[in-house]
């Protein structure tokens, strides 16, 4: 039992060890966004019923630097600021499917191939989704309803105050502020728990046991689709899972999959198309979702097959270079950081919202 735990814990340390500095800079790029792009400035290109708001969406959303828990009272304040049905779906897959900080890790965890493919990916899935939903006919029946996360909190989607005209430094220290506390909460949580997994599947799964025991190709697609679209989980916390099911054997287009159905599909998402955006909706979110992911993650094989590159190597020779010091005081600093916003801390009624996440907000 001992030695069991001292090997999980050592892989997870080693995961940690190899994500930490592309976490750290993933969340420094996404203060960075937070400064620079005003929140007005996306609501207003994400109106109307035109294809061009779910474009807009399905790009917007890709960079930003919101969780799946986030992302939820966000865009059912873009519905209610008049964002079309289109757009608040297509925001709703492109932000929790992939991020500036989840670009970071999967460079770190996986490769520059799959670094590249995975926002193509959401932006495609956002892009089809939301512009199926568009075509579907207003319910009358749609209730109305507060902004929620899935936590249970309250959260207004205009609450945050227009800050682009304070100063270009005092809007960079905020958006650095935000990324580290706020953001680093939401996620930071939940990065912990999916490094926690990585390190328990590379310590007990053989190698080649998806190969062996979870059949050809096409059944580990569906299999990873399954178990992807009900299961809660952010885009930066799937990424070491999914690296530690590439290592025993999941191809790179089964590995996409996971990372495309597990962040944007779960039960608090299901729960705003239906309230916001109609039933109908929802079978449709989900069908265009799973579709998206089997065919984009089918033709990330045959791209990968087509250019002869294998990403248990990429992977391999990252597991190998953390000798640098940067990965050590990289990771110290990532769990002095999380430990800093997990302390237990007096706040202001203003700002406590009540929200426990559990070990962070997802």
């Amino acid at each position: 039992m001992i030695n069991a735990l001292s090997g999980i814990a050592a892989e997870c340390w080693n995961i940690l060890n190899e994500a930490a500095p592309y976490v750290l800079f993933g969340f420094f790029a996404a203060g960075l966004l937070k400064a620079l792009i005003p929140e007005k400035m996306i609501l207003r290109h994400l109106g109307g019923n035109g294809f061009s708001s779910v474009f807009k969406a399905s790009l917007f959303g890709i960079p930003l630097p919101l969780c799946s828990c986030g992302v939820i009272p966000v865009a059912t304040g873009l519905r209610k600021q008049g964002a079309s049905k289109g757009a608040t779906a297509s925001f709703l897959v492109s932000v929790p499917e992939t991020g500036v900080d989840s670009v970071a890790i999967t460079w770190a965890l996986l490769d520059p191939l799959m670094t590249v493919i995975r926002p193509i990916a959401a932006f495609l899935t956002a892009l089809l989704t939301g512009g199926l939903i568009n075509l579907l006919p207003e319910e009358k029946s749609l209730q109305s309803t507060e902004p929620t996360s899935d936590c249970g909190c309250v959260e207004d989607g205009n609450a945050s105050s227009d800050n682009s005209r304070q100063p270009l430094f005092q809007r960079i220290r905020q958006g650095i502020v935000y990324a580290f506390t706020e953001l680093l909460k939401d996620i930071g949580g939940w990065l912990m728990l999916g490094i926690l997994i990585a390190g328990t599947i590379s310590y007990f799964v053989p190698v080649n046991f998806v190969e062996r025991y979870l059949g050809g190709e096409l059944s580990s697609l569906l299999i990873m689709l399954v178990v992807g679209i009900p299961l809660y989980i952010c885009a930066s916390a799937s990424t070491p899972i999914a690296a530690a099911l590439v290592l025993k054997g999941l191809s790179p287009g089964a590995a996409l999959v996971f990372l495309l159905a597990g962040p944007a599909t779960n039960a608090a998402t299901m729960t705003v198309v239906a309230k916001q955006l109609g039933k109908a909706a929802v079978t449709v979110y989900v069908i265009a979702i799973a579709i998206c992911s089997l065919v984009i993650g089918w033709l990330t094989n045959v791209l990968y097959a087509a250019l002869e590159v294998d990403i248990t190597q990429w992977v391999d020779l990252a597991e190998h270079s953390t000798d640098s010091p940067l990965y050590l005081i990289s990771a110290i600093v990532l769990l002095l950081l999380l430990a800093r916003n997990y302390l237990p801390a007096k706040k202001s009624p203003e700002t406590d919202c009540g929200c426990k996440p559990p070990s962070g907000g997802g």
